[in-house]
């Protein structure tokens, strides 16, 4: 036997209790108004009062001028995953990645980089991972953030394919870097970093937030690459160039590195993954020619480091959507929408 909703009298609708051979026994019509999507009801338990996890519509709460402006993120066990990580992996620090909100109407207006149809980004900063894996943290309320775990040399290891934030008010909480979705968490001794106070989020390079090729990278083409590259006509051009008259007005350098970079890109509407160790300056032919040493050159270790949070923030030449002119001229420009 089940329920279904028909015309009944008039144009109105009725519940009826249908069998399996089509008869019908009317149950419920009323002649002012249709009687639809029928639920069978019996009693039940009064379902738990779940406390409010936020302050946000919280009774009592302060007005939203004075909510926190941070809150508390952690992390049990960032080596909790899916896929296995990368033999001898030791994770130290987590990258804190904030996806600016699209402030311009059109898909690539403008160009961010490379990849199509991508947004802007800026690196927050990092927060310590301890050695047993947690990670303990204050992030901002109300921003889109992912994170990327980062190795002992700096290098992002493992990367969160989708956004989070917290409201005010709220701790919020994960198992592990993508751990398996009905996993139950390990029980056993409190994390280390659970007992301690939640650790804030330390700032990173000029040029890293926003993310902005012209300060980040720019600089380091400058006094590593530019001379030597000038003396060999086939060596690709790693000046700024005539960025105005260059396509989507990069420079001539962040074009001609875009073979040696790693990107992902929207064009063939796939779905990105991050496989531990295969993507961003880990998997880019920049980095690999970089740290082994080109030629005469080896960086010093925060240039290259430079290149390498680049190339983990989706190797991106512009960080905010607006004043394209002045972040190519090297100018701080804040996301109008943050």
């Amino acid at each position: 036997m089940s329920w279904c909703s028909r015309r009944g009298t008039g144009n109105n609708y009725g519940i009826y209790l249908l069998d399996a051979f089509g008869n019908k026994v009317l149950l419920c019509c009323d002649p002012a108004i249709s009687c639809l999507s029928p639920r069978p009801l019996r009693p039940r338990d009064v379902p738990p009062v779940v406390p409010a996890g936020t302050l946000v519509g919280k009774p009592g709460a302060p007005p939203p001028e004075e909510l926190p402006k941070t809150d508390r993120v952690g992390v049990m066990n960032v080596y909790d995953g899916v896929l296995p990580w990368p033999e001898g992996t030791k994770i130290v620090a987590l990258r804190i990645m904030q996806v600016l909100p699209k402030s311009t109407p059109s898909a690539n207006g403008p160009r961010i980089g490379h990849g199509s149809q991508k947004g802007a980004r800026a690196v927050l900063g990092m927060v310590p991972v301890e050695p047993d894996g947690s990670a303990y943290f204050e992030a901002p309320v109300g921003k889109a953030v992912y994170f990327q775990a980062l190795d002992e040399q700096g290098l992002a290891v493992q990367s969160m394919r989708s956004d989070t934030y917290v409201h005010p008010g709220e701790t919020l909480m994960c198992q592990g870097c993508h751990q398996p979705w009905p996993h139950a968490p390990a029980t056993g001794a409190l994390p280390i970093a659970m007992r301690r106070a939640p650790s804030p989020i330390r700032p990173d390079v000029d040029g890293s937030n926003p993310l902005s090729f012209p300060r980040l990278v720019q600089p380091v083409l400058d006094r590593r690459c530019v001379a030597c590259h000038d003396k060999e006509p086939k060596s690709p051009d790693m000046k700024a160039g005539d960025w105005k008259k260059n396509e989507n007005r990069w420079y001539t350098s962040y074009i001609k590195l875009k073979p040696y970079a790693f990107f992902w890109d929207g064009d063939g509407w796939t779905t990105p993954t991050t496989i531990p160790g295969k993507f961003g300056a880990r998997a880019s032919k920049l980095y690999a020619i970089l740290a082994a040493g080109h030629y005469d050159l080896k960086l010093p270790p925060d240039e290259l480091r430079r290149i390498a949070l680049w190339l983990d923030s989706n190797a991106d030449f512009f960080g905010a959507y607006e004043n394209t002119d002045a972040q190519a001229r090297g100018e701080i420009v804040r996301p109008s929408v943050e």
